[in-house]
């Protein structure tokens, strides 16, 4: 069953920038199981199988957590569920898909399938896997599914994001000493002004400043200061929108004070049409054998990077499980059987669609 791997995937550590353990991890279980995975510039390991021509669905896993090189990624087991930081999201997924693999027989694919556990799909990875899997491969896909997320859950709808790295510079000094205009002082407009923007209640868009930091000692006026913003929308044109009028507040509030500022983008994550109507059906007829219904969802994923290609996109849940991005994460285990068997028939279905 998939817990025979998911230990073991959970337990290797794989920060984003950093999954070159598990991706050798992933790699030496596939094939274990008797196939021959490769290795792409990105660092994607890649299956493919079934016949050589038509267009292939792609199944992917991404192999990245949040969770930096010191965490103690131990998984504990208490009161019935697995415990740890990244248990669920997304080295579940990273074991119903190796189990999904050791339970396939290849040569009855009647269509091309290919597998992948991608690289850098959380924060600041910015989806960079998956969209090199895309880039290079588009025209030879059919079907893009991001195994990824709660049982149960199928995300339809990509929601946009950008994100940026503000920098405020100026010439700091003394807190007594010296009159030069802060940089935290800056931030601190900036951030009012930020979450002073006008945000429509339809179509759903956020907008969020997720870190903040500046400044050397109590009694030094701040010569830097940065922030993370992170803008999201469902639709593309609000979120354009609401990127000019962040660049506004940003950069009206380092002129009242005088310091100099930077924008860095650092996420772009494209959203838009999945074209996922058939997907949908087919994950939905796979829910029904153990009556599991398939409710929709719009969120960031590495479906997302299926968007500007056109290719038909969804990311499709596995297991059930909490705290997804704390490190008491948690899955019930008997979950990830239950999620097999919804993939293995979404794939049978495709086969045969």
């Amino acid at each position: 069953m998939p817990l025979a791997y998911l230990t073991r995937i959970a337990q290797t550590p794989a920060p984003t920038f950093h999954e070159e353990l598990r991706a050798q991890l992933i790699e030496e279980l596939w094939r274990e199981l008797g196939y021959a995975p490769t290795r792409d510039a990105a660092g994607n390991v890649l299956l493919r199988l079934g016949p050589a021509s038509g267009k292939a669905l792609l199944l992917a896993s991404h192999l990245d957590t949040v969770f930096g090189p010191e965490t103690d990624v131990t998984v504990r087991e208490e009161a019935g569920r697995l415990i740890g930081p990244g248990v669920g999201d997304n080295s579940s997924s990273l074991a119903v898909l190796t189990a999904f693999l050791r339970d396939l027989d290849a040569s009855q694919l009647r269509r091309p399938l290919w597998l992948s556990a991608n690289v850098a799909e959380e924060g600041l990875g910015d989806l960079r896997g998956a969209k090199a899997l895309l880039s290079a491969h588009a025209e030879d896909l059919a079907a893009f599914v991001a195994v990824d997320g709660y049982l149960g859950v199928a995300v339809t709808k990509a929601v946009g994001v950008r994100r940026y790295r503000v920098v405020f510079t100026g010439q700091g000094g003394h807190s007594w000493g010296d009159q030069s205009p802060s940089a935290l002082h800056a931030l601190g407009l900036a951030v009012t002004a930020l979450y002073g923007i006008p945000l429509p209640n339809s179509p759903r868009t956020t907008l969020n400043v997720g870190v903040a930091s500046g400044g050397n000692s109590v009694n030094s006026i701040a010569s830097s200061a940065e922030l993370l913003l992170d803008l999201r929308s469902l639709d593309a044109q609000v979120l354009a929108d609401l990127d000019i009028k962040a660049h506004h507040a940003v950069r009206g509030a380092a002129r009242q004070v005088g310091v100099h500022v930077q924008l860095e983008a650092v996420g772009n994550r494209p959203g838009g049409d999945l074209h996922s109507d058939t997907l949908l059906r087919l994950a939905r007829l796979a829910g029904q054998p153990v009556g599991l219904e398939i409710k929709t969802a719009a969120s960031s994923t590495d479906a997302n990077a299926a968007a500007p290609h056109g290719v038909p996109a969804i990311a499709l849940g596995v297991y059930r499980g909490g705290n997804a991005h704390r490190e008491d994460e948690w899955v019930q285990p008997g979950s990830l059987s239950i999620g097999l068997g919804v993939l293995q028939r979404f794939v049978r279905g495709y086969m045969h669609e």
